[in-house]
């Protein structure tokens, strides 16, 4: 990704889930408390290298979670 990454999630969405991102060493960048089954997250605050985002339910369980790069 380079200015912009979207997220959908259809499939058994719950409007309680939290959606987060962590830079690869572990800090978090993104907590998103409330979240649609779209999202567009703007890269201009991050820096190159790999995120991994997650998906919880309202109880912390991960429901998805992946990786992706930001290339600049």
């Amino acid at each position: 990704a380079v200015s912009v990454i979207n997220f959908e999630f259809l499939k058994g969405y719950d409007k309680y889930f939290t959606f987060q991102v962590f830079n690869f060493i572990g800090k978090k960048v993104v907590d998103l408390k409330s979240v649609t089954p779209k999202i567009i997250i703007p890269l201009t605050e991050f820096f190159r290298g790999v995120y991994i985002y997650q998906l919880r339910d309202r109880t912390g369980k991960i429901i998805d979670s992946g990786k992706f790069q930001v290339v600049k």
